[in-house]
């Protein structure tokens, strides 16, 4: 007699609110986007130690002083639609939508749980 087991992985949800959607960047090497969810992630770790309860988005870790990206992570979002023929304003504003869909992702695979909330832009809060 056979015994047959099934076992489920429950993925627990940590990103709550008005628009939760995961949306995948495509067109990027495995390393390259581990290399990205890894730098976002100190980014929030930081943010989260040092500035708890308070909203952040994607700009406050990409831009402002952090806006030059050819020595980070990130250059890779902004070179590869430089490298297919789009000019800087393009590019960029493309590499920075990209930035923000994987920051998402980084939120919703991390073990806290992250409130979010639309507008001009998405922000996220810590929820501790």
């Amino acid at each position: 007699m056979c015994i047959f087991a099934k076992f489920f992985i429950i993925k627990v949800i940590m990103l709550i609110g008005d628009n939760i959607t995961i949306r995948t960047v495509h067109g990027l090497a495995d390393i390259d986007m581990q290399k990205i969810r890894a730098f976002l992630q100190g980014a929030v770790y930081s943010w989260c130690i040092t500035r708890k309860n308070e909203w952040f988005c994607a700009r406050d870790f990409i831009g402002g002083d952090n806006y030059y990206w050819e020595h980070y992570p990130l250059g890779v979002l902004y070179f590869r639609h430089i490298n297919a023929g789009h000019n800087h304003e393009y590019a960029f504003d493309q590499a920075a939508k990209d930035a923000g869909k994987i920051l998402k992702g980084v939120l919703q695979d991390d073990n806290r749980v992250f409130e979010t909330e639309g507008g001009y832009t998405r922000r996220y809060r810590w929820i501790n």
